[in-house]
Order: structure tokens, then sequence, then C-alpha cells
């Protein structure tokens, strides 16, 4: 009978290496111990946090972070468009401990100049003579000024465009009466300088956007698509409630949940505004006339924008082919510093639509407002 056998290993240490390994621990836990005193003993705000982890990572590409998610598990990586790219490894580190996007000057600059934060956001289709210079404005100016009784210059063309309006023939579709559209004006008080007498400021009680919404109401209405058009003013809100300008899509955010609740036939809901910039960027001329040129604004700090954002691309694109040169393209803003939802998150179905800028005249805005409304009750009818 053979006899078992156990076979074993030995370690050798010898007294050198006991030593280094325990001065190694020791030295090891004393850095911890300091590293976690000093992110513990900032100031309030300044510590380290899920919220400091957010705020690196919450700028950098969403094809980063499937990349990454692709390294353990490369089915992440079919989700990804055929013309992306493997982020730089070194881009993102820089990006992560700068905050700065090296192919993006505007994260530089955006903190160094007073108001280039006004250009930030993403454009998704750039219009004609589009960049990041030609971005939308908002305009936002003091509540006294926003409340002063201005005076408003006579318009004698505006009941002549009611009765051409009115002397339409009758849809052939129509929907029966259900009002499937909601307009409203989250800065009601939006005018123009052409339409106001000796202003400063173009803003106004009566004369301003709310006249554009109006126009496009009635235009959907003439092709059959029923509309509840709010022309509330939102910033008499504001004043009597004592908020801030910046607090408008809060209040609006109201006016649109009210008339969901009261409505269940509504489909699609348009925020219209009006543009601080220039008339040489928000004016084309079509077939010898003059339109105030349109602006898509899609909000995406909520999780149902990419639906917003595909129907303001197509109302885009029939707008490039019917009205060559009229849509400006589409933006997406979110981040910190801007609204990021514009209320959007409340319908799938949901645009900011900026029309013509302060220097347009209501006539112009009204042909745009005309074209619009071609757009989408050719989108909605088919």
């Amino acid at each position: 009978m053979r006899r078992s056998q156990f076979r074993g290993f030995t370690v050798s240490l010898n007294r050198t290496s006991v030593k280094r390994i325990a001065v190694l621990c020791i030295v090891g836990i004393i850095a911890i111990f300091i590293l976690t005193g000093m992110l513990t003993s900032f100031g309030q705000g300044t510590s380290l946090a899920s919220s400091s982890v957010h705020g690196w990572t919450s700028h950098l590409a969403e094809d980063a972070l499937v990349y990454v998610l692709g390294m353990q598990n490369p089915y992440f990586t079919q989700a990804l468009p055929s013309d992306s790219e493997r982020p730089k490894l070194m881009s993102v580190a820089f990006e992560m401990a700068t905050s700065i996007n090296p192919d993006d000057p505007r994260s530089l600059l955006g903190r160094e100049l007073p108001g280039f934060a006004l250009f930030d956001g993403h454009i998704v289709v750039a219009g004609e003579g589009t960049d990041y210079t030609t971005m939308p404005i908002e305009s936002s100016p003091p509540m006294e000024v926003l409340m002063a009784e201005r005076e408003a210059a006579e318009r004698e063309d505006d009941d002549v465009d009611k009765q051409n309006i009115e002397s339409q023939t009758d849809p052939e579709m129509t929907t029966d009466g259900r009002e499937v559209v909601h307009i409203i004006h989250s800065h009601s008080r939006e005018s123009f300088f052409p339409e106001l007498n000796n202003a400063d400021a173009a803003h106004h009680p009566d004369v301003n956007i709310t006249l554009v919404g109006e126009r496009l109401g009635q235009a959907l209405e003439k092709r059959g698509i029923g509309v509840d058009v709010d022309k509330t003013d939102v910033e008499a809100m504001l004043h009597n409630r004592g908020w801030q300008y910046s607090q408008s899509y809060d209040a609006s955010r109201e006016i649109v949940q009210d008339a969901m609740n009261q409505n269940d036939d509504l489909e699609f809901f348009f925020d219209i505004h009006r543009d601080s910039q220039p008339r040489d960027i928000t004016t084309v001329n079509i077939n010898g006339e003059d339109y105030g040129r349109t602006f898509f604004v899609i909000g995406q700090n909520h999780n149902s924008y990419e639906q917003n954002l595909e129907l303001a691309k197509e109302l885009h694109d029939r707008l490039e082919k019917d009205y060559p040169g009229l849509s400006r393209g589409v933006v997406v803003k979110g981040g910190a510093g801007s609204n990021g939802r514009y209320n959007q998150d409340l319908s799938e179905n949901s645009l900011l639509i900026e029309f013509g800028g302060v220097d347009n005249t209501l006539q112009e805005l009204y042909r745009s407002a005309e074209a619009m409304a071609e757009v989408i009750s050719e989108y909605y009818w088919e």
C-alpha cells in the first residue's frame, strides 16, 4: 500500500519585505485619511458629492458614455450612428478636468465673455445663414419696462387681413369642432419696434407676439384644424405674483396643464416667441414679399425631447421645400444656464417657435404664420 503524501508550498519572506509591506499599508491608510479629510473640509457646496460628479460628466457627449459601456458589452455600441467615432481618451480626460471642450471654444469663452452664454445650444438643423453667432436670443427687460404703458403705431391694414381670412372657403376636412392645437405665449409682451412709437424696448401689453399666435390659429382654423389660442398676459401674472422674468415658463406651464386637463383632444402645443436678433438675420424675401423667419427651439432636459425634435425637423423640412429660407433651422438647448424644458416635457408634440425679430413688422409675421399653418396642416392631415 502506497503512503499518501502531502505536497505543499512554502512562502519565503525576509525581514526587509515584511517591513516594506507594513510601511506601505500604514502610508496608504494615512493617505486615505488625509484625502478624506481634504474632501470633507471644504465649505458647503464645494465638497465632493454625486452632484459634483454629475456636473463633471453632464457636458460630455452621449457617445462617450456609450463607448465606455461598450467596452464591457459591445451590444451597446450598436445604438450609435454609423458615422460615430470613438472619443479620444486624452480629450475626454481634459474635458472632465477643465470643463473645456477642445472642439468647442464656446466652452471657454462662455465663462469669460459676458453674455456669450446666450449663444449656447446645439444646432441640429442649420437653415440658410444660421451658425452659432445667429442663434435665437431671449430678451429679458426689467419688470418696470414690461409693465410700462407704451404707445403703439396705427395698423390700418390689420382689418383688411382679417377680412381676407374670413372670406376663405370652407375646408374639405375638419376636426369637427374639436380643438386639437394649443397655442400659448410664455413671453406674451414681446413686441416689434416698427409697431411701436419711440420705444426703447420692444415690449407692449397689447401689440405683441400674441397677435402672431392669434393669426396662426386663424390660419389653422381656415384649414379645418380646431385651435385653442391662449392670450394670457403672462408678464402680468409674474408682476402680480412677484415672480422673476425667468419664471415665465413656470407660469405658462400652469396654463398648459389646465388646458390639457380641460380638453383631452389637444394633440399639439406651440409656444410662440419673438427673437431679439436684428432684421438682417430674421427676414427673408420670398417671391417679392418679406417674411419674418422662424426658428424651432427644443429643450432637451427631459426624456421625450427626441420626439419633439423629430417634429421640429419635419416642419423645418416642409418649410424649406415650400418657402426656401423661411426657417432658420432647429436648435436644441439644455444644461446649466438654460430652461432646457420649455414645458415640452408635457407632450411629445410640443414646440417653441420663434417668429421674426424685434425689427420685423406684423405683416411680415402674418405671412410667416400663414406659411407655418400651411405646413402644419399638411403634416396633420397626412
